[in-house]
This record gives structure tokens, sequence and C-alpha cells, in this order.
């Protein structure tokens, strides 16, 4: 059984980003980049499947420029098996992450794939579902506990009433919550072998998938900044205060 799980390389979640002057996007001059944390849960779950017997590969993918290599190095330190990298310098959006990864689908016919709920850096929560509609899979979103039995996978998923329980024919596509588990350490030595692990390299060209983008970006503007606040010498000027300054929505 093969396990199919997709990583983004984004802006370290410790990082601040800011807006370029000019408005045109997030200013990511000299930030750091890393795991989208969700993916990260992703490989930890595709890995300890694999270590559980329920699976014989972990196969990670990655679409964007040549510099998401290092994330995907990152997921075979964690103990994937092989890479894959879609390499291309257009902007993706979650539609055309979802074309690239059914191309790929198509090509490895993994049974099980596994995605982050949604990438930090843009929260669409998207590209999971959009996968599953492309490729006509059954899917479980925001995941927090997934088990494999035979043909079949039972994915667990917080509602608003408590839990919910999801049995799943395989193929199955599944969107890891922040509860799954929590991702090892990777360690110096592991570090080293995924130097040489397999990692393929193709474009949207030889996977015949049109990445042009839908939308179009007009602005980026940080948040307005929040007004300092005052001391008032007692209840009653506070009061006074709320009465003549607050306003009603």
């Amino acid at each position: 059984m093969k396990i199919l799980v997709a990583v983004k390389r984004v802006v370290d979640s410790n990082v601040k980003v800011r807006a370029k002057s000019d408005g045109s996007g997030p200013d990511l001059a000299n930030v750091k980049m890393s795991m989208n944390p969700f993916d990260e849960i992703a490989v930890e779950e595709a890995v300890r499947l694999r270590e559980a017997g329920a699976a014989a590969e972990v196969i990670v993918v990655s679409c964007g420029p040549s510099q998401c290599q290092e994330t995907l190095r990152t997921a075979l330190a964690m103990g994937a098996d092989r890479a894959i990298l879609v390499e291309t310098e257009t902007e993706l959006q979650p539609l055309a992450v979802a074309k690239l990864l059914k191309a790929v689908f198509d090509r490895e016919a993994p049974q099980v794939t596994i995605l982050g709920k949604q990438a930090i850096d843009d929260d669409s929560n998207q590209t999971g579902q959009m996968l599953a509609a492309l490729a006509g899979l059954p899917q479980a979103t925001f995941a927090s506990k997934v088990a494999i039995a035979g043909r079949q996978l039972q994915a667990s998923r917080e509602v608003d009433g408590g839990l919910e329980t999801l049995l799943l024919a395989l193929p199955a596509v599944v969107t890891a919550d922040l509860r799954l588990n929590e991702p090892r350490y990777v360690t110096l030595p592991n570090i080293m072998k995924a130097k040489k692990k397999p990692l393929e390299t193709v474009t949207p060209d030889v996977l015949d998938v049109d990445v042009t983008p839908r939308l179009r970006m007009l602005r980026v503007a940080e948040p307005t900044k929040r007004a300092a606040g005052i001391k008032v010498p007692d209840v009653r000027a506070l009061l006074k205060k709320l009465k003549s300054e607050t306003k009603v929505i």
C-alpha cells in the first residue's frame, strides 16, 4: 500500500510577516521558510502508518519553486521513502495545486492521500477537498484519528456536537487536524540519510496541467494598529468614558 502526502513550503510560523510598501504582496525577502505545520502532522501520520505495517511506502510531493526541495528533504528525514517536486515559478492557487496532485495521484495510484487541513499562509482549506472532488474519492477532513483495516480507513473528526467517525473505502483522501499527532524531531543522522533518498522533479507541462492563476490579488495591507489604552482615575470616570465613547454595533 502506498501513502501520498502533500507538503507546502510556507513562511515559518515564528516569523512576523510584513506587507510590501507598494501593497503588491507579503515581503518574503530573507524570510525563514519551513514546512507547513499541518503538513508535518500529515507526514508524521503517514510514517506511523507505515511503521505499523499498514503501508509499504510513503511518497511526499510538493508544488512550487526549486527551493521546495528543502521542504521535501525535511519530510524524507522524518521517514518518507521518496519525494516528487512539481517545479514551477508560477503562483499556485488551491485549484491548480489540486489538479497537480490529481495528476501525481494518477501516476502513483496511492491508496491513501494525506494533506494538512490548511496552509498557514493563505488559510484556504480547499486543496484536499478539491483533490477528492477531482479524483472522485471519499474524503475525511479535519481528522484527529486515523486507522486502516484492510481496504477501509476509519477516521475520527471533531464536529460541533462532539466526535464524528467516518468509514471510508480506499483509496481515500484525508486532511490532518492539529490533534492527529505530534510530529517527531528530525535528527541529524536522518537528515544525512535523506540526502540519499530519491527526489524526482517534474513540471506541470509534463503532467499536462494548466496552472494559470484564476484569481488576481488586488492589494495586501497589514492590519490596523491598535490604539494605545488610557488610564482613568476611578470607576465614575470609567463609566463616563464607556457611556460617551463606546461604539454601538
